[in-house]
């Protein structure tokens, strides 16, 4: 009799078929490996329910307008499918994605990108911090990247989620070289972008801060903008110089894989006394309080699997 499957670990849907996630895989000549030509997006499944996936379904089809793939399932049938890999996976706390590729070159060798077989997977795993507990409670260390600056938005269009990780990837080694927790990158005229995974925001004078340019366009940082102004708290979206960003009087991040997290440190410069600062830990309440609001969450049908 066949072991019993384990699907603690994560599902996947793949070329139709729900598997477990270690059993899921791409064709080694599939572009979305070997020219990282592919657009994604990640949604928050919290107490067994998704948190404003049709936001995060709205981007996914818009990035991939952007870059031109286009896939055989519908919106509807990928909110389906994110459903299902979940209900069947059986996780209460996960990061579920949906992922659209080139694909696999349909004459072999050819350099036409209209020329391959685009298609859609999508596969969720326990829940990702993208920093991790132990350094949200002490706030995270970020270092600002000497070595490495953002992607410009005209070569790679960092509102189409993508994989194109060279310039964070560079970052982060410096980030840990120099012994931070992660790292965030400047643009070509000395404004804040973002990080790897994540969103940043500055508190200056009151007023709460995110850069404009060179990042991704975050639900969760729309999410954060909203609950500002709920709160009655002023908000802008700008260029953010570097001079202006380090002497902020609060920094924190936000990402789907954990919400907003304060930041002590940037460099050699300690935000906050080296502890979590007001705002932050005000939005961040107001922030998973809304992970109760019935129009912004989609609760998971588990009952089909239960006990398998």
């Amino acid at each position: 009799m066949p072991d019993k499957v384990n699907w603690s670990q994560g599902a996947a849907w793949i070329s139709g078929e729900i598997v477990p996630i270690a059993d899921a895989k791409i064709g080694v000549t599939d572009w979305g490996l070997t020219h990282s030509d592919i657009t994604y997006d990640v949604a928050q499944v919290w107490d067994g329910a998704f948190f404003r996936l049709e936001d995060y379904l709205t981007r996914f089809m818009a990035s991939m307008d952007k870059v031109r793939i286009s896939v055989p399932q519908t919106r509807d049938e990928i909110g389906e499918i994110l459903h299902a890999i979940v209900a069947r996976s059986g996780l209460r706390a996960a990061y579920a994605a949906m992922v659209a590729s080139r694909g696999v070159p349909m004459i072999p060798g050819t350099r036409d990108p209209t020329k391959c077989a685009n298609h859609f997977y999508a596969w969720c795993v326990p829940f990702v911090y993208v920093i991790p507990p132990d350094v949200a409670k002490r706030g995270s260390h970020l270092w600002i990247a000497k070595t490495a600056r953002r992607i410009p938005d005209d070569s790679v269009d960092p509102t189409a989620k993508n994989y194109h990780w060279g310039d964070f990837t560079k970052g982060l080694f410096e980030a840990k070289d120099n012994g931070f927790d992660s790292v965030l990158l400047l643009d070509h005229a000395g404004n804040v972008t973002e990080g790897p995974g994540f969103n940043v925001f500055a508190v200056i004078g009151g007023t709460v801060v995110t850069p404009k340019s060179g990042v991704l366009e975050g639900i969760t940082r729309r999410t954060v903008l909203e609950v500002c102004s709920e709160l009655g708290v002023p908000a802008e979206v700008r260029a953010l110089p570097v001079q202006e960003f380090m002497e902020a009087d609060e920094v924190f991040t936000v990402t789907t894989g954990g919400g907003p997290v304060s930041v002590t440190k940037v460099d050699d410069r300690v935000f906050s006394n080296g502890a979590p600062g007001e705002m932050v830990l005000q939005i961040a309440q107001r922030y998973w309080d809304w992970h109760q609001r019935e129009d912004l969450i989609q609760p998971v049908d588990y009952a089909g699997f239960e006990g398998q």
